[in-house]
């Protein structure tokens, strides 16, 4: 299946000087069940490819974060909006550019598959054994904040 490409694809530079995908931004989905969270393989020839992180990507214009992470979920993964529930947000601000990830939570463990060539696979992973995958690096360095952010409302 092929999706139209976003204006907001394409690469920026933030104010500390990183080079971004996403001219407005860029969010994911932080998606939990219980004590496990959705986490996408990225496709090798990607940014930072081969590592595991959260569906998303580039923020089209006028777009929310949690609609841009809610439409990168659904593209990539066949993701149903109204089978999670937001409880959260966590803003990684650059200076010029931020990635924000958006933290839900699904009343059940989904099957989704990996629909674009963006994605090798798609599984749910326990919290407590992410150390054992190669993360994103921008995933690895949030991920003690952002799962902090997301403890009161996980259920």
């Amino acid at each position: 299946m092929l999706f139209p490409r976003g204006d907001g694809d394409g690469w920026v530079r933030c104010a500390q000087g990183h080079r971004h995908w996403g001219l407005f931004g860029a969010a994911g989905l932080l998606l939990w069940h219980d004590d496990r969270v959705l986490l996408q393989h990225r496709a090798l020839w990607s940014h930072h490819g081969g590592t595991w992180g959260i569906l998303g990507g580039a923020r089209n214009r006028g777009e929310s974060a949690e609609q841009a992470a809610l439409r990168e979920a659904g593209e990539e993964a066949g993701l149903l909006a109204a089978d999670v529930t937001a409880i959260g947000r966590y803003v990684d601000d650059h200076g010029g550019w931020t990635y924000t990830t958006v933290i839900a939570r699904a009343g059940a463990p989904l099957v989704l598959d990996a629909l674009t060539a963006e994605t090798i696979e798609v599984r749910w992973v326990a919290a407590d054994a992410l150390h054992e995958l190669a993360l994103h690096p921008g995933f690895a360095a949030s991920w003690a904040r952002v799962s902090a952010a997301a403890l009161p409302d996980r259920g």
